[in-house]
């Protein structure tokens, strides 16, 4: 399946089950802003950056994982309750905190040593998450999964990935460029609707990997 493909399909289900996925995910988003404002605000413009990475590791494991688990069942047919549903990704999120902090580390790091490694290191770990929740690896197990996995298909989750968060970081960048220094009610705003967007990123990968991991099941 070519990138297009994988693209289509994955607006397709986005749109048919756009209601839950809100649902679902955007009080959490919502949450996660919030708490960033908060942080902002007590802490001013000064403040060590790694007190924003604190809070995405406090809010993101959650909507992430609980996004992870509807979209599995959904491709099965079932229909869980939102509830059920957080209650899952809330027996998660120690070991989704740890991958998540790891993986934000690393490509952090790569990202400082002339982009590409970082780049490299996005497409290499896609896969993480969705092995720590849907075959409940430990974090580090996930990762070395996800490099075997991604291995002789770099391209094209690379154009998947490049193909939904060009546009995002592109908003990302005008958004900032419109309000610096935005009023506390409209940074949460442009925060939570930055934030719900990305989650079409966890919806590719999720096709991605279940195109990628179910071939690697067959052989």
């Amino acid at each position: 399946m070519n990138p297009l493909d994988v693209l289509r399909d994955s607006l397709r289900f986005t749109q048919r089950n756009l209601g839950a996925i809100v649902q679902l995910c955007l009080p959490l988003v919502i949450l996660e802003a919030l708490l960033q404002q908060v942080l902002d605000h007590t802490l001013g413009p000064d403040a060590f950056p790694g007190y924003s990475v604190v809070v995405g590791l406090l809010v993101y494991p959650l909507y992430t994982g609980a996004l992870i688990l509807f979209l599995d069942a959904r491709t099965r047919g079932e229909s869980p309750r939102t509830k059920d549903v957080w209650a899952m990704a809330l027996t998660l999120w120690p070991r989704f905190a740890l991958l998540t902090a790891m993986s934000t580390l690393l490509i952090l790091l790569g990202l400082s040593l002339y982009f590409l490694p970082g780049l490299w290191l996005m497409v290499v770990l896609a896969f993480a998450e969705y092995l720590l929740v849907l075959r409940g690896m430990p974090a580090l197990a996930a990762m070395k999964e996800s490099l075997r996995l991604t291995r002789g298909h770099f391209w094209r989750i690379l154009v998947c990935l490049l193909c939904v968060m060009t546009p995002l970081w592109l908003l990302k960048g005008a958004s900032m460029a419109a309000y610096p220094e935005p009023a506390p009610l409209l940074g949460v705003l442009i925060d939570s609707a930055h934030s719900f967007l990305q989650l079409f990123t966890s919806v590719v990968l999720f096709r991605l990997f279940m195109l990628i991991g179910g071939d690697a099941d067959v052989r």
